[in-house]
């Protein structure tokens, strides 16, 4: 075999077999792009660590960080609770009302922190207690909390976005864009999967507020409310860039939880920097191993064999789009969304181009994909998120998910048939 097939054998092995021991992604990115260079006789300690280096050496990716940082603030800080308790006041009298709180402050959150991870364990943490308290079944609540958490990679701002982005060249703010009409799309699809499931369901409801107190539930809200519009608002209207955004989202929640809300203390502050650098230190980990392999597999002109392999369907975008999408699927089973973003994005990004596909469209679906990933088993790092924060059986979680999984599965679908779901609304907006 030629040392580019030697290569593929050792990416493609290499991956799977350090994925079968259980190693963490990151060294197995720089274990197999090491394991590349050496067969491609290109091994050099310190080309391997320039790379290490430049993966990181970014400035869009500032913005993890302080997206990180944001979305644990708003946690701490009692933005997410007021948003939660906003939603209720409205919507929480009807049949299933807290399910369709669940929904609504969801997207309000997703517009605020783009982690599905940070919105995910806020969800679970304050509305799965009210849920089995009055009553709702906790598979299909827990199944809702999921699938409501992963509306976040999607609907601007998103971490995932940037990180996609910054790895394919793609513009940050227009994928910023096209990922609002797809989140929209994702919340209505989940309020009409929920509606259906409570045909199945005898639940309490909460007694209806009157008006005067739905409006103070707003008025508490209003600060949380203004952090959506600042940051959407500041990017349109060209004031900062995305990784700007970032810092004075971070900021504006940082000024709310100490001298607004004053929820937050000097304690608590630390433990929130904390935790948001464990997240940091691990993305960014993950971004320097990728930036290794991906070097690696440019040399080894990998993405040229899998245009060869893709080449007869070139001329039909639609069932290119379609074969794509099925294969990130299954990768979405095994693993998680920014690592799949980092090694398959600069491999798979070249071919559709070449199609004529839309480079904007395709990172949104691709991340779309992905993020469906997250609440997809064996892996689904969503799913483990709330049974951890409810307490409850994995198998339980991965049994309430699946008729929301049908629903994302019917909207990935309509946006593969349909791309224009996402291409007018961005040319409209831009």
């Amino acid at each position: 075999m030629t040392a580019e097939a030697w290569a593929f054998v050792v990416f493609s092995g290499g991956m799977l077999a350090f994925m079968g021991i259980g190693m963490p992604m990151a060294f197995a990115l720089v274990l197999t792009g090491a394991g590349m260079a050496y067969v491609l006789e290109f091994w050099d300690t310190q080309l391997l660590a320039q790379n290490l280096v430049a993966g990181v050496d970014s400035f869009p990716l500032l913005a993890v960080p302080f997206f990180i940082l944001a979305g644990e603030l708003m946690n701490a800080g009692g933005i997410s609770r007021r948003i939660i308790e906003m939603a209720r006041a409205w919507v929480g009298h009807i049949r299933g009302g807290l399910g369709f709180v669940t929904i609504g402050a969801a997207i309000m959150m997703a517009s605020m922190s783009g982690s599905a991870l940070a919105d995910t364990a806020a969800l679970a943490t304050i509305l799965l207690p009210m849920m089995r308290q009055h009553g709702y079944p906790m598979n299909s609540s827990a199944g809702l909390m999921a699938a409501g958490g992963i509306i976040a990679p999607i609907i601007p701002p998103s971490m995932p976005f940037v990180i996609y982005g910054v790895t394919t060249n793609t513009s940050i703010s227009a994928l910023f864009l096209s990922g609002i009409a797809p989140g929209l799309m994702m919340g209505a699809g989940l309020i009409i999967a929920w509606k259906l499931q409570l045909k199945k369901f005898d639940v309490a409801t909460d007694a209806p507020l009157p008006l005067s107190g739905r409006l103070r539930a707003t008025a508490k809200a209003f600060w949380a409310l203004l952090m959506p519009l600042i940051i959407i608002g500041g990017m349109k209207s060209g004031v900062f860039t995305p990784t700007e955004a970032a810092v004075v989202a971070a900021a504006y929640a940082l000024f709310i939880a100490f001298f607004v809300h004053r929820e937050l203390t000097l304690g608590e502050f630390h433990q929130v920097l904390v935790r948001a650098a464990r997240t940091t230190a691990i993305v960014m980990f993950l971004c320097a191993g990728a930036q290794v392999a991906s070097y690696m597999v440019t040399l080894a002109d990998l993405p040229t064999t899998l245009t060869g392999w893709l080449g007869p369907m070139v001329e039909h975008p639609r069932v290119l789009m379609a074969v794509m999408m099925l294969v990130l699927v299954l990768i979405g089973t095994a693993l998680d969304l920014t690592p799949t973003i980092l090694i398959f994005a600069p491999v798979m990004l070249p071919i559709a181009v070449k199609a004529g596909i839309d480079p904007v469209y395709f990172g949104l679906m691709f991340v779309l994909n992905g993020a469906i990933g997250l609440i997809t088993p064996p892996v689904g790092t969503v799913l483990n998120v709330v049974a951890g924060v409810g307490r409850l059986q994995l198998h339980q979680v991965i049994r309430g998910v699946n008729p929301f999984l049908v629903t994302y599965a019917a909207i990935l679908v309509l946006l593969v048939v349909f791309p224009q779901l996402v291409t007018a609304p961005v040319a409209w907006m831009r």
